[in-house]
């Protein structure tokens, strides 16, 4: 690199780093540098762009992370293409990075669009794309911008949904395992959206803002601006998170059991790709059989995520039953023969 251009990066790095003498930016980038070096396998990681103000945030962090220790971080956007401006939004993004010496890589969904749903499976595509995409860059994880407020939302939906245990607080982790494969980071999960606010208006002085996150069709956002009018009554949030915190400790317990399940009564027949469980492995507390048995389904099975809570607990009453002996769940067989069961994939 030519020595001009060497000076106008060390020109623009010094000024990202002044905004770390910031207290409140100081405090937040202190927790993200500890989160980093306690759980980073691997220097290099890359980061999921929306243009929000909490994932610019994120930018801003990683960036300043990567300049004071040296290591390449990946940035990447995802254009769904589900608005006619986002092609342009999407660009004109990149170029605005890029004064902040942030190159950041535009993921294109292409192709036929969903009608329904859309805000899920515009979740999974995301996934897809970034996970196609780090794993060619042979990294292995994503940090993504998901706040202290994201947690909020995604527990009350869970909640009205009729989750279990597992589902309420599966958001409330710093790491999760998207698959074998591929890791989810959550390193600001600990922070609200007005910190993240503060961040990325005082650095970058922009935002993207979807307008999808004002349309009031989709529940999410209905959630959204119910946890809004909550805290404008006075609710202390501090407390949820407290609650939270409680049953993610008593999910940890009964993880524990199921794993314990699955050691003690499955055997693992890797030519065949099969599990072989005794009837012990039925003999447990619902919530264990229940779980041991997803978890070897989402293993065995050819679908991405596993099946809902209600279809297999009617399926598994009806096997326990012996009302019927061999049934298809999310891809596997489960099929009784003697006093054993075996899960193998669906051919």
């Amino acid at each position: 690199m030519k020595k001009k251009s060497l000076s106008a990066k060390k020109k623009i790095h010094n000024k990202l780093l002044i905004h770390l003498k910031n207290p409140i930016i100081s405090k937040i980038y202190k927790k993200f540098q500890n989160f980093n070096k306690l759980n980073l396998n691997k220097l290099n990681f890359s980061v999921a762009v929306s243009g929000g103000s909490d994932s610019l945030a994120l930018a801003y962090l990683s960036k300043c992370y990567s300049i004071s220790n040296n290591v390449k971080v990946k940035y990447y956007h995802v254009n769904h293409k589900l608005r006619k401006d986002s092609s342009l939004e999407a660009k004109n993004l990149k170029i605005l990075l890029k004064k902040f010496d942030i190159d950041c890589k535009i993921l294109n969904w292409n192709g036929k669009k969903p009608k329904s749903n859309i805000q899920s499976i515009a979740r999974f595509k995301r996934y897809e794309l970034i996970r196609k995409e780090c794993l060619n860059d042979r990294s292995n994880l994503i940090f993504v911008a998901h706040h202290l407020d994201d947690l909020y939302e995604n527990f009350i939906i869970r909640l009205l949904r009729g989750s279990g245990l597992k589902g309420l607080v599966s958001f409330n982790k710093f790491i999760t395992n998207y698959d074998d494969e591929f890791k989810i980071f959550r390193p600001l999960i600990d922070f609200t959206k007005k910190d993240l606010d503060f961040i990325s208006t005082r650095v970058f002085k922009f935002k993207f803002e979807d307008p999808s996150n004002k349309n009031t069709d989709f529940k999410r956002i209905r959630i959204r601006n119910l946890i809004d009018n909550l805290k404008k009554e006075g609710m202390d949030f501090k407390k949820l998170r407290l609650t939270i915190n409680n049953l993610s400790d008593s999910n940890q317990t009964i993880n524990y059991y199921v794993y314990e399940n699955i050691k003690s009564n499955s055997k693992y027949l890797r030519k065949k790709r099969h599990y072989i469980l005794n009837s012990n492995f039925f003999n447990q507390p619902h919530e264990i059989m229940f779980r041991s048995l997803i978890e070897l389904i989402t293993k065995i099975g050819t679908k991405h995520y596993p099946p809902r809570g209600k279809s297999i607990s009617q399926l598994l009453f009806k096997f326990k039953s012996g009302e019927i002996k061999k049934i298809n769940i999310s891809g596997c067989i489960l099929e009784k023969i003697n006093n054993s069961f075996i899960i193998y994939r669906e051919k």
